[in-house]
């Protein structure tokens, strides 16, 4: 073990350094999705927010660059170490001893290496909503959702992670400290340097402590499938749910039928619920308090879409079971996309309006492009944001077809995001996988002054180097 390596063993104890050949870390080597994989130098694991500025004032000492990583959950290869066997992984997910709810104030304070589920359950326990909610919230880390601004399906109501988050502790580059972890709802007192950090990819920081918004729990919870004739029709709909239920409307996910024609073919069981898969698809739930009954109101609304015509078909769930049998469905289309191939993907976000009018553009403009790709759209309508997947032509391999066509089916489907006043990366982050595409379709004053903050913060450049913005 080199001289550096054997000062951090000794700044971070016996369970705080491990060898790259160790069959534990092996895992964290290699991205969610098996894109990317890394050959570290060691890989940290801390235990505190002492030994992480610890760790963080060596790699300035040293001038050893450093890749912070949460659960290794993301999609865009954001927590993943290059090649060169020159860069430090630093794991927070030992930082999971400190969770602590403020009843009065509506608030929990939690270590960053807690998983969101154990978030999820704390809060539960206590009688209490943390509503962020994402399909990997058994491994996917408080940091991790934080340094990706992560969203879920309940931004309509709830908003963000930025939205949840009033106070972060944190470790800047040079091994400095920052703590604003008293949940304040207002303070004016100068810039901001949580909503700096939140979303920022580990590029300008390192979260260890966050405090974050509780909410109640609803009473009860109606959710409906609702089946479509189109996409114009799914968002002329949610305009008049939005009005009709106002904010007791906490979810509203989108499934168009090439979506559900994929876990027809890899996971039929789960389709089970549905008595017809044609046409587009509205996943909503109704969030009411105790004093709203039994929501007849709600039900009410749905038979009045029904009988105006707007609706093909209404399946409100009966029970809990139910109603998780049909989240089920909405789950199940990611894992049924990586058992039917590799495809081209993209999580995207427009103006709810403009996705109809999108999704007309960009599926004739890939027919022209690929003929036969198949775009397999879902995601939450709500918030306007879709993970626009593109599969493969019958017949053609999905490897081959990803191979031959994914920089080429990018570009359009990023240039008619653009046209149509939306963005590249809705919820997924930048990481490696769109260093590029930020660099393209970012406004040039954005990147200046991006890469201004970056300096300032960083200006050795040795927090995840190579994510978010491609080097100089």
């Amino acid at each position: 073990m080199s001289a550096p390596l054997l000062e951090l063993s000794d700044l971070l104890g016996p369970k705080g350094l491990q060898a790259t050949d160790d069959p534990q870390v092996a895992p964290w080597l290699q991205d969610w999705r098996g894109r990317y994989r890394g050959r570290p130098l060691a890989v940290a694991s801390p235990e505190d927010h002492d030994q992480v500025q610890a760790t963080l004032a060596w790699s300035r000492r040293h001038g050893i660059p450093v890749v912070p990583q949460g659960g290794n959950t993301g999609l865009v290869g954001g927590a993943t170490p290059d090649t060169s066997g020159g860069q430090l992984l630093l794991s927070l997910r030992r930082l999971c001893r400190h969770l602590t709810i403020d009843a009065d104030n509506q608030t929990v304070c939690v270590d960053a290496g807690c998983t969101l589920q154990q978030l999820q359950e704390a809060a539960n326990a206590a009688g209490w909503l943390f509503p962020l909610s994402l399909g990997s919230e058994s491994q996917c880390t408080v940091g991790g959702v934080l340094a990706t601004n992560a969203g879920g399906v309940q931004v309509l109501h709830y908003g963000t992670a930025r939205d949840l988050c009033l106070g972060l502790a944190a470790v800047l580059a040079d091994g400095s400290s920052f703590s604003q972890l008293g949940g304040l709802r207002k303070d004016n007192t100068g810039y901001d340097l949580r909503h700096l950090l939140i979303g920022s990819e580990g590029t300008l920081g390192v979260i260890t402590r966050a405090t974050l918004k509780l909410f109640p729990r609803p009473a009860r919870v109606i959710t409906a499938w609702l089946q479509l004739e189109s996409l114009e029709a799914a968002v002329h709909l949610f305009r008049l749910a939005r009005q009709a239920l106002s904010d007791v409307l906490t979810a509203c996910e989108v499934m168009g039928p090439e979506a559900l024609n994929v876990v027809l073919e890899q996971m039929p069981e789960r389709l089970s619920a549905l008595p017809d898969t044609r046409g587009w698809h509205l996943l909503i739930d109704i969030s009411l308090p105790s004093w709203a009954g039994e929501g007849d109101g709600a039900i009410e609304w749905l038979h009045a879409q029904l009988e105006a015509g707007r609706l093909r078909r209404a399946l409100v769930a009966q029970d809990l079971r139910q109603a998780q049998a049909l989240w089920a469905i909405r789950a199940a289309i990611p894992p049924a996309q990586s058992r039917d191939g590799l495809n081209v993907k993209h999580d995207i976000a427009l103006p709810v309006s403009a996705l109809p009018r999108f999704h007309t553009a960009c599926a004739h403009a890939l027919e022209s492009l690929v003929p036969g790709a198949r775009p397999v759209v879902f995601g939450h309508l709500g918030d306007g944001n879709l993970h626009y997947n593109v599969r493969a032509p019958r017949g053609e391999s999905p490897a081959d077809f990803r191979a031959r066509h994914e920089g080429t089916v990018n570009r359009c489907v990023h240039d008619l995001v653009t046209a149509h006043g939306g963005s590249i990366s809705a919820e997924h982050g930048i990481g490696s996988l769109k260093a590029d595409a930020l660099a393209h379709y970012k406004a040039p004053a954005a990147l200046a002054a991006m890469r201004s903050i970056k300096r300032a913060l960083d200006p050795l450049g040795l927090l995840n180097p190579g994510k978010v913005l491609v080097p100089d």
